[in-house]
């Protein structure tokens, strides 16, 4: 056999070995949950909770915690975290919403905390869209907002394609997964291998309600031009908030990032009459004096 021959089939092999490694060892590389006791207390300190559990129609069972406003509750957020640990840790950030009078709905993913049942994105999806009609079962939808962070970024997009929320909030979204894992594997066929496709930029198309989105300028693992390009998506109905020198995961060391996110959600939104603004001005140039 040709020495070129073995080289090609060698590069072949190697190329096959690594597209299923990809694909049977992704959960791996993308999940990485905490893994709680079944008698596990959760507590936070000047945070009063509520423990559930919801059954899914496989028989899984979908672990949250519920934290309860001092004063009387405006609505409820339901927070979609990221794609590591339990909300044994992400429950510390509730206070960013409770502090507005806001309840506040944390949710483990399957196989993170205390949820149970086989993790795929279809499953996921149903999943949180049981948690949102649980939600909407005991309070108007006008009074629910939704926010994604990180991974919960494309189904927090994903679930307000399909419903009426109060808004959407993005915090350091990706375009898709499929992008994102790009960067890293630019000469591997992503769109065949990932189970986890997380297109947020077509859902953000059927979004019917407002839409912001948080970045921190100096992200690196999803970077700021993500969501300039996803704020283009769906222009008339979203805003992009820019956290400057933020990075992924310290947004909320930044004064400015709490400044945002109360402007958020403590304003109505208000319908602009484009008619009394100068967005039709027609400016005309200068006219000279004819030579007599």
């Amino acid at each position: 056999m040709p020495y070129w021959l073995n080289i090609v089939l060698i590069v072949v092999i190697a190329y096959l070995a690594i597209s299923l490694a990809l694909y049977y060892l992704q959960d791996y590389f993308l999940f990485k949950p905490e893994k709680l006791p079944p008698d596990f207390q959760f507590y936070y300190e000047n945070q009063e909770t509520m423990e559930y559990n919801l059954e899914t129609r496989d028989g899984a069972i979908i672990n949250g915690v519920r934290f309860l406003p001092k004063g009387e509750s405006r609505g409820v957020v339901l927070y979609l975290k990221g794609n590591s640990k339990s909300i044994k840790g992400w429950g510390k950030f509730a206070v960013d919403f409770t502090r507005h009078d806001y309840n506040v709905i944390m949710v483990d993913y399957r196989g993170f905390g205390k949820s149970t049942g086989r993790r795929s994105q279809k499953a996921i999806k149903r999943d949180l869209q049981l948690v949102y009609d649980t939600i909407k079962a005991q309070t108007t939808e006008d009074r629910i907002i939704l926010y994604g962070r990180s991974l919960g970024s494309g189904f927090a997009a994903k679930l307000a394609s399909m419903n009426n929320p109060k808004m959407l909030i993005l915090d350091a979204p990706y375009y898709s997964l499929t992008k994102v894992t790009g960067r890293y594997m630019p000469f591997m066929p992503l769109s065949i291998l990932l189970k986890y496709p997380l297109p947020t930029y077509k859902w953000l198309k059927y979004v019917r309600c407002p839409i912001h989105i948080i970045h921190g300028t100096a992200d690196k693992l999803i970077p700021y031009k993500t969501s300039v390009k996803l704020s283009q998506v769906n222009p008339k109905l979203t805003r992009l908030h820019s956290i400057i020198g933020g990075g992924h995961k310290n947004l909320n060391t930044f004064e400015s990032y709490h400044r945002i996110l109360g402007e958020i959600i403590n304003q109505e939104p208000k319908t602009i009459d484009l008619s009394t603004t100068s967005i039709n001005v027609v400016h005309s140039s200068k006219k000279t004096k004819k030579q007599v």
